[in-house]
C-alpha cells in the first residue's frame, strides 16, 4: 500500500526536514545538507527513501543531480487526507461539547 510508504518516509524527522527544504524549490544533495548534521551517505539514503515513496524526484543536469518535491506523492497524500476530511469536524465538535461539559 503506497500510503504506508509515504507515512513511513515522513515519520523520520530528518526526512521531513529534507522534504520541507525541497518544498522551497529544487536543490542538490550538498545544498540540502547545509545546516544539517548529516553525512553524504546518510543524505543519499534519506533521499532514496523519499524517492521510493514518490515524495521526491531527481533530475540530472550533467554531473549534478537536483531533487524536487514530486507532485504525484503530494497528490497521494491529499487523496488519503480527503477520506478523513468529513470525519474530523464532527469529532472536534463532540470534543468541544465534552470539554465544555467538563468546565466547572
Amino acid at each position: 500500500m503506497m500510503e504506508n510508504e509515504l507515512f513511513k518516509a515522513l515519520a523520520d524527522p530528518t526526512r521531513r526536514a529534507i522534504f520541507e527544504k525541497l518544498a522551497g524549490g529544487s536543490m542538490n544533495a550538498s545544498a540540502l545538507r547545509d545546516g544539517m548534521k548529516i553525512s553524504q551517505p546518510a543524505m543519499s539514503q534519506h533521499l532514496a527513501v523519499l524517492r521510493s515513496a514518490r515524495l521526491v524526484r531527481e533530475e540530472r543536469q550533467g554531473r549534478f543531480v537536483n531533487y524536487e518535491v514530486d507532485p504525484e506523492g503530494l497528490a497521494l497524500i491529499a487523496t488519503w487526507l480527503t477520506k478523513y476530511r468529513a470525519y474530523w469536524p464532527a469529532r472536534i465538535d463532540a470534543l468541544k461539547i465534552l470539554l465544555k461539559d467538563m468546565e466547572p
